[in-house]
């Protein structure tokens, strides 16, 4: 049984002052996987004894940026997808192993007014194209902040959230295509009516209200569906505007 965590750190260096290592050490993953991290190589030194540790960063300083900590060395490491324009953003992370796949991505937000709809939807579509090749060759696991409420269960105010960013028709329908192109929600496989969120503003007391979205997720290709044991979403661990998330996969 393998246990991954997903966490959208928003600022690892600053979520490191908010019991980071705690929170690391207590959920005892094999493989941890960020988002976020905003920074650039050499910016920190963490210290995970058992840990081989993955880092993309973005060009930009300050901004983006994914990381893998796994306790097993994987046979291939990718960053990017492949593509120059996506690439330089630091959005994904692609470990191999003998008999699965695990990808970390930090999905373009479509940002205020849809600014950024455009950049967002050609990811989406490069994205599925990429995982759907690997899925041909073996289960793909796919975690991340994917930066949608995919229904209107996913999120606390659906109606007055209707066609703005993660709650766009658009990226709705990107994340339904995923799905229908031989993905599953884990979450959503396991408990088709719970209600938890996974990212809450850190305006409005948003938190302490639970006023929030699910828009982290483990997807995983239909081949591995039957191996999933459980998906969690860790509400009580703080440190960031995003809580962890959890799958527990017998592969």
């Amino acid at each position: 049984m393998k246990k991954f965590i997903s966490w959208n750190v928003n600022g690892l260096r600053a979520c490191v002052g908010k019991n980071f290592i705690e929170d690391f050490k207590a959920l005892d993953a094999d493989a941890f996987c960020l988002q976020e991290t905003k920074l650039q190589e050499g910016q920190i030194d963490l210290d995970l004894p058992g840990y081989f540790q993955y880092w993309n960063y973005a060009e930009k300083k300050g901004y983006s940026g994914t990381a893998i900590f796994t306790k097993e060395e994987p046979l291939a490491v990718t960053l990017g997808i492949g593509s120059p324009e996506h690439d330089c953003e630091g959005r994904a992370i692609t470990l191999e192993y003998d008999n699965y796949y695990l990808i970390t991505f930090y999905v373009p937000n479509a940002q205020d007014g849809l600014k950024r709809i455009d950049y967002r939807m050609d990811w989406e579509d490069k994205v599925r194209n990429y995982v759907g090749k690997l899925a041909k060759k073996k289960p793909v696991i796919i975690c991340g902040d994917l930066n949608v409420a995919h229904e209107e269960i996913d999120l606390k105010n659906p109606k007055t959230n209707i066609g703005n960013a993660g709650f766009s028709y658009e990226e709705r329908g990107k994340f339904s295509e995923l799905l229908d192109s031989g993905f599953v929600d884990s979450y959503r496989y396991l408990y088709p009516e719970k209600i938890e969120y996974s990212w809450w503003s850190y305006r409005f007391n948003s938190r302490a209200n639970n006023t929030g979205w699910r828009i982290d997720y483990f997807v995983v290709s239909e081949n591995a569906k039957d191996k999933i044991k459980d998906a969690k979403i860790h509400t009580g661990i703080f440190g960031s505007d995003h809580c962890p998330v959890e799958l527990d996969i017998d592969l």
